[in-house]
């Protein structure tokens, strides 16, 4: 069944579980998602984000997400994550999406809360839930890289008012995660996760999730992480999976999707088990 984020991530915080979002570029990530999502009777948050756009336009990733999140046994929230634009969030809404992330953390502080707000207001009006994102999550490599992240890291007391200022439903915070993949084992700041959750008691948001311990997941989860974001590890689950095919001799793309689907299954069969939300649909 199609729903928004508080759907999905209110219960998880009450239950003190994590639920997956996984970036779905492609029907058969879409597949792989929804379809353990049912067989482990899992509440899911699926979608894509702006920066992936290029893989496959946002019209058309609503053609295949939509319907399938709405014959889903399961609650699943598609979300439109880190919308750059006001009007890509926008197009996100008008397709149906349930849930957004307006990504202004680059912005003066003023500007992010002011944006949040009005993205807020709009959204709240047509039943979709919006998620900000306060300091900021860089890159392990790129344009996108930080040269010293802890300078961007979420700040509890600016959390609060933010939360206050803004009436936002989650918020994505910096605290030691990088998207991508780590060149080196990260150091997540936990007191401060502990910290920010306590003060503004809404769902927090762990960007960069692909990398991560298992220990870092289930500390960040049992401390407030209530939403987990993951690409790059199913990402690289279905490269794993073609190359298995074309190994056992598959000789054409029609051959190759079942591997590929059952390799990304897998990342998401062990990262929905490990943030505790097998079974809580």
């Amino acid at each position: 069944m199609l729903v928004n984020m508080n759907d999905i991530l209110l219960p998880a915080k009450a239950g003190g579980y994590g639920v997956g979002f996984f970036n779905a570029v492609n029907a058969e990530m879409a597949r792989a998602v929804i379809e353990t999502a049912e067989e482990l009777k899992a509440p899911v948050m699926v979608g894509t984000a702006e920066v992936l756009l290029p893989a496959m336009e946002l019209e058309r990733v609503a053609e295949y997400l939509i319907p399938m999140a709405q014959k889903a046994s399961v609650p699943v929230c598609v979300h439109y994550d880190h919308g750059l634009t006001f009007e890509r969030c926008m197009q996100a809404l008008r397709l149906g999406f349930t849930s957004v992330m307006y990504d202004c953390s680059t912005a003066s502080y003023e500007e992010n809360a002011s944006n949040i707000a009005e993205m807020v207001k709009i959204c709240h009006a047509m039943g979709v839930t919006v998620e900000g994102e306060l300091g900021h999550v860089g890159d392990n490599s790129g344009a996108g890289k930080l040269e010293n992240p802890s300078d961007y890291f979420t700040k509890p007391d600016t959390a609060v008012d933010f939360v206050n200022r803004t009436g936002v439903d989650s918020l994505a915070v910096a605290v030691g995660n990088a998207h991508g993949d780590y060149a080196f084992p990260p150091k997540l700041d936990f007191e401060r996760i502990d910290a920010i959750s306590k003060m503004t008691n809404i769902p927090l948001v762990l960007h960069g999730g692909s990398g991560l311990s298992d220990l870092d997941f289930q500390t960040a989860v049992k401390l407030g992480v209530s939403k987990v974001n993951i690409f790059t590890d199913i990402d690289k689950a279905g490269k794993r999976g073609i190359e298995a095919g074309i190994r056992a001799g598959a000789r054409s793309m029609f051959e190759l999707i079942p591997y590929e689907v059952a390799e990304m299954k897998k990342v998401v069969e062990e990262k929905i088990s490990l943030f505790g939300s097998r079974g809580k649909a």
